[in-house]
């Protein structure tokens, strides 16, 4: 099971989101975000950072650092381990499988995944085979889009992808390829692009926050 930052809500636990943060980075990575997303006080939802292992990174000299995968060589689609990010994939199930076992419904479980992160979440979630709330993945790519088994059970999951224009890393193009081949696979995501480069903006956080109360209608 992967390490964790929990943050508990305030009220009764009702909901679940999933966080993955992304290269180089830690579960530490978002949680002052939560203060931020404009959810009611007593809202329910419990939120889980995992932090990443620590694998080297061939993109960056064989660099040890937290990565839920290997990047092997940065071409426009990406090289990487399918391997690892399979396997970080199925650590994202074992937490989703601790959130029922303590009683909440598949029904009520968002991921999220930021760069990286987000790479591992469309194969979790897309393959995941019971019904999720909803995806969210921010500056992020579509990985695994030639090698994902699509689940039944989430045919209809609402995806919302948010991208900056600016974006050096991770170019805004991945993100509307990435739109581009859900639109083709039958899903039907909401696509919105912010002024910034590699990170998260005020704007976008706000529009989390929107996106998990409509999905988890929380009032």
């Amino acid at each position: 099971m992967l390490k964790c930052e929990v943050i508990e809500p305030k009220g009764a636990h009702d909901a679940t989101v999933i966080w993955l943060h992304g290269l180089g980075a830690s579960g530490h990575d978002f949680v002052p975000i939560v203060p931020h997303l404009g959810l009611p006080d007593k809202h329910g939802v419990r939120f889980v950072f995992p932090h990443a292992p620590e694998i080297p990174v061939t993109i960056n000299g064989g660099m040890v650092m937290p990565a839920w995968y290997d990047i092997l060589a940065m071409s426009i689609e990406r090289e990487i381990d399918l391997v690892q990010i399979e396997s970080s994939a199925a650590a994202v199930g074992e937490l989703i499988q601790r959130e029922l076992d303590a009683g909440i419904a598949s029904e009520r479980i968002v991921l999220a995944g930021f760069s990286q992160g987000g790479a591992v979440v469309y194969h979790a979630a897309l393959s995941y085979p019971k019904p999720l709330a909803g995806l969210m993945t921010m500056s992020t790519y579509f990985a695994t889009a030639k090698e994902v088994t699509l689940s039944e059970a989430n045919k209809a999951l609402p995806i919302h992808i948010f991208h900056g224009t600016q974006d050096p890393m991770v170019q805004e193009s991945m993100g509307h390829t990435a739109n581009q081949i859900l639109l083709s696979m039958g899903y039907k995501p909401k696509y919105r692009s912010y002024s910034m480069q590699h990170e998260v903006c005020n704007e976008e956080i706000v529009d989390i926050g929107n996106s998990l109360k409509e999905w988890l209608k929380l009032a």
